[in-house]
């Protein structure tokens, strides 16, 4: 069964966001259960394709409107990561450093998409199934299926995934000239709210879509900038599948990037010797329990109540607590946090910016997760946090509930809590540090939470059976 992922991101060629480690695990999960997985993505000028070897394996020529724009496909030569990966290289338009963020973007993504279907028509693949991810590739089934250019794909089937329904790269229709020939009888699959909507576009006219969590399946119809309407309108053709976790990256037995691995068998001393250097590093004790957020500061994200939620846990707990945030975002949220720091120094640790080592630290030497989430469709650091035996403390939201139990339920290993307020964050926190002081209870947890099994294997046979199911 050939298969393309089509995405803007993919770990570790590029990352924003949650998007690039669906992609980057998913399709090599696939290819070990016996599948033919590939990604293509746009060219990005960043430390993997400039530090890997890459094959030309296709020219041409593309037009965006009456630009004609030349292309090249570009296949890294030793399928390291464990899939084939295609890079969409256009000079001028697909060759920059970021993955967003530019002026021309909307222009960029569509390039994206047309280059990657000029290149599958004129080499003459065709592949069993093609799988797009968020708004980036949300025009290609509609191209598929209703552009004179593409006709001999119009009956390979396309499954659209939804890592997060708030963004949907519309625009209006004075860009309509820069889509190929299409057929206007079908141009109303096109709209949504006026303009040009390619997420909107891809549910109407994809054969399955896909969330990234059963619960967020649902929540689409109650929240999703615009689109709660038509969610509810195509909900039969919806199927919720939970995110996984890369194991072999996101392992503490084997994982390079921490100081002392350990196993659910030594997790304590394990978790004590990885704390112990990230306190270290930040000038914080180790005898306190250590509650750490990871992630963007923005709003979607819960972090603008962080500051407010630190102070007040550490007014009401004194020094029983210590706190570390690793993101970067809002710039008021970063200077809050950043005064909290020069006012607590011994007890609140900020890291403003992202490093992929230190995160790896944080998840096995801090005791507890926050994740105060407005909006989790899935959510990966949870389980990270449970693979490396540190208890997630989460809104009841998306994957967020699909993935934790309360400690205080049967079987439970996490703390949940119902509302984005500071009052429900600061009580969460209050319940972390009277657990903490249960030893034993801690340890019990820890080992519950390293037994479960997130793993890609389970939700790569999930999106197996939902192909079968469409090529059969």
């Amino acid at each position: 069964m050939r298969i393309f992922h089509l995405s803007a991101e993919c770990y570790p060629v590029a990352k924003v966001g949650g998007l690039a480690d669906v992609v980057g695990a998913l399709p090599k999960y696939q290819n070990q259960a016996g599948l033919n997985a590939a990604v293509v993505m746009p060219f990005y000028d960043r430390k993997f394709v400039q530090e890997n070897a890459f094959d030309v394996v296709f020219q041409g020529t593309s037009l965006l409107g009456t630009r004609r724009i030349y292309f090249e496909i570009l296949k890294e030569q030793t399928n390291k990561l464990g899939f084939e990966l295609y890079l969409v290289k256009i000079p001028g338009l697909l060759d920059r450093e970021n993955v967003y963020s530019y002026p021309d973007e909307r222009d960029q993504f569509m390039a994206f998409q047309l280059c990657f279907l000029d290149w599958i028509n004129w080499s003459g693949q065709t592949p069993d199934l093609v799988h797009c991810h968020d708004h980036h590739s949300g025009l290609v089934p509609f191209l598929m299926y209703h552009s004179a250019l593409y006709t001999r794909l119009a009956n390979v089937p396309t499954v659209f995934t939804i890592h997060n329904g708030q963004y949907h790269g519309a625009f209006g229709w004075d860009r309509l000239n820069l889509l190929p020939e299409i057929d206007m009888n079908k141009a109303g699959l096109l709209e949504w709210a006026g303009g040009i909507n390619p997420l909107a576009c891809a549910v109407k006219c994809c054969w399955r879509y896909t969330t990234v969590s059963p619960s967020y399946l649902h929540e689409l119809e109650l929240s999703s900038n615009g689109l709660e309407y038509l969610f509810y309108l195509e909900s039969q053709k919806g199927a919720g599948i939970l995110n996984g976790i890369d194991t072999e990256v996101w392992n503490p037995e084997t994982d390079p990037m921490l100081p002392a691995h350990f196993t659910a068998a030594t997790v304590t001393k394990g978790k004590n010797q990885n704390k112990e250097a990230l306190c270290q590093r930040f000038n914080l004790s180790t005898d306190k329990p250590l509650v750490a957020f990871i992630g963007r500061l923005v709003e979607e994200k819960g972090s603008d109540l962080l500051p407010a939620a630190i102070e007040r846990s550490i007014q009401e707990h004194g020094d029983k607590v210590n706190f570390l945030v690793l993101g970067t975002g809002d710039p008021l949220t970063e200077l809050q946090l950043n005064a909290l720091k020069e006012l607590h120094p011994t007890q609140c640790a900020v890291f403003i910016g992202y490093d992929e080592a230190l995160a790896h630290l944080v998840y096995a030497g801090a005791d507890f997760l926050l994740m105060p989430s407005r909006v989790e469709p899935c959510g990966l650091n949870q389980m990270y946090a449970l693979r490396y035996g540190t208890m997630p403390m989460v809104r009841s939201t998306g994957g967020l509930r699909d993935t934790v139990i309360d400690f205080g339920e049967e079987g439970g290993y996490g703390i949940r809590f119902d509302h984005v307020s500071v009052d429900d964050m600061t009580l969460a926190i209050s319940r972390a540090v009277v657990l903490y002081d249960d030893t034993r209870k801690m340890q019990t947890l820890r080992k519950r939470m390293m037994a479960l099994d997130f793993s890609w294997g389970r939700s790569a046979k999930e999106y197996t059976n939902l192909y079968q199911s469409l090529i059969l």
